[in-house]
């Protein structure tokens, strides 16, 4: 008999979620395992002023159990600060206190493990072998995949990655010094617009210079209409697995051409204002110039200085840009974890990307009732709100109900304006 019902690698929202939603369940014995000393959320990227980008409710638990003493609102309860959050914040809400909230819920929760690093699975008779670092075991009759997205930065910066040139992921960590130097921004999407909000809101600490490119045709909004929100649902989540492959990923491009790697209309209010004020009321020293349709195609380091390629999307010819400091803004990609690899074989996998079934369990070949299933390695075949907080609790409630073989919390579809059918 193995050691649990379901173990858990990485801890981030997604996971933690599903151990909310597991938790009063005892029948699920389970247990998540993570490299963390503790719970972490993006700390790299943890700005003062970042907000979220999404309702509140969309929290580990509620918009599939509001009654669960996990949810955001009990936190504010819990922690005394429910009638203040509401007068100062209203529906919104800091990145930085919603970490708090999942700290707070990661304590209560006994089936977390920290400091605890997965190095390979392996199959058994009974389910999976899990070792972590030091050569630790455990086994389970399924596991789920938790273990977050990495960050994407060009193959022709990596070699120069450091303290000149730095992914967004991990601005907070290296600290690069700014003040008085020519920066470069790579990347228009919400980060981007965070970071270039975040280097000139000190006047005392400005950079020489600033220059924020955009690959697209300009610095887009987040589409946040109701209509466009209805990708986020479960309805939609359902429509979308059914449709061919290919078709898949051409929606896929076309929802983040519309605006689905957009930046919030405060945000890019609150940049367009700074700069103003930079301008024409403190008529600051800061050169700025925000390039549209340039992608950087490549770097070199001379001496202190650094020289970006961009290529002009529109007019196809390249400029190359003298700086000190760039900051890729590129986001991140789900690769296979490397810990699956003594399992790989059995795993059905198609251009990288896991095939994965409606319920989040992957195609798996291998005997017995053994599962795996995916917290953020399944937009191919679900869509974009894939590795987004807006239907976190669904997902989990959905692996909850699957793993227990019944339906504990409802996750049948619900009505939507637009008959996705």
């Amino acid at each position: 008999m193995p050691d649990f019902d379901l173990i858990g690698i990485g801890t981030g929202p997604a996971n933690l979620s599903l151990a909310a939603l597991s938790e009063p369940f005892p029948e699920i014995r389970s247990q998540f395992l993570d490299a963390k000393p503790e719970f972490r959320w993006h700390p790299g990227l943890m700005l003062p002023d970042s907000q979220l980008t999404v309702t509140y409710f969309r929290d580990l638990v509620t918009l599939v159990d509001p009654r669960s003493r996990f949810s955001f609102l009990n936190f504010l309860v819990e922690t005394g600060r429910a009638f203040r959050f509401l007068e100062a914040n209203g529906m919104s809400c800091s990145r930085r206190e919603f970490e708090q909230y999942f700290q707070w819920a990661a304590e209560q929760l006994p089936s977390l493990q920290w400091g605890k690093r997965v190095e390979s699975v392996s199959l058994t008779d009974d389910g999976f072998q899990v070792t972590s670092e030091g050569g630790a075991t455990r086994t389970a009759r399924n596991l789920v995949l938790g273990s977050g997205a990495e960050p994407r930065l060009p193959d022709f910066a990596k070699p120069f990655e450091g303290e000149r040139v730095v992914h967004s992921s991990n601005l907070t960590v290296t600290r690069p010094e700014w003040k008085g130097r020519r920066v470069l921004v790579v990347g228009s999407g919400q980060s981007g617009a965070e970071v270039v909000n975040h280097l000139i809101s000190d006047e005392n600490n400005l950079p020489a210079s600033l220059t924020w490119t955009s690959s697209r045709i300009g610095f887009q909004p987040l589409d946040d209409s109701p209509f466009t929100n209805e990708w986020f649902s479960s309805t939609y989540v359902g429509y979308f697995n059914g449709l061919p492959a290919a078709r898949r990923a051409e929606i896929i491009r076309e929802q983040q051409d519309a605006g689905g790697d957009g930046i919030t209309d405060e945000l890019l209010g609150s940049v367009y204002r700074r700069l103003y004020h930079l301008d024409h009321v403190l008529r600051s020293e800061l050169r700025h110039q925000l390039l549209a349709s340039r992608r950087a195609v490549g770097l070199e380091q001379h001496g202190s200085e650094i020289v970006v390629d961009l290529h002009d999307v529109n007019r196809g010819d390249v400029e190359r840009l003298p700086v000190d400091l760039v900051i890729f803004c590129t986001g991140y990609h789900n690769p296979v974890p490397g810990y699956l690899k003594p399992i790989q074989d059995q795993l059905s996998i198609e251009d990288g990307a896991f095939q994965v079934r409606p319920d989040y369990s992957l195609e798996l070949d291998t005997p017995g009732d053994h599962r795996i299933y995916v917290q953020g390695f399944a937009q191919s075949s679900h869509g974009i709100n894939d590795t987004l907080l807006s239907l976190a609790s669904w997902r989990s409630a959905r692996i909850v109900n699957s793993v227990l073989g019944r339906e504990a919390y409802r996750v049948d579809a619900g009505t939507t304006t637009v008959a996705w059918r």
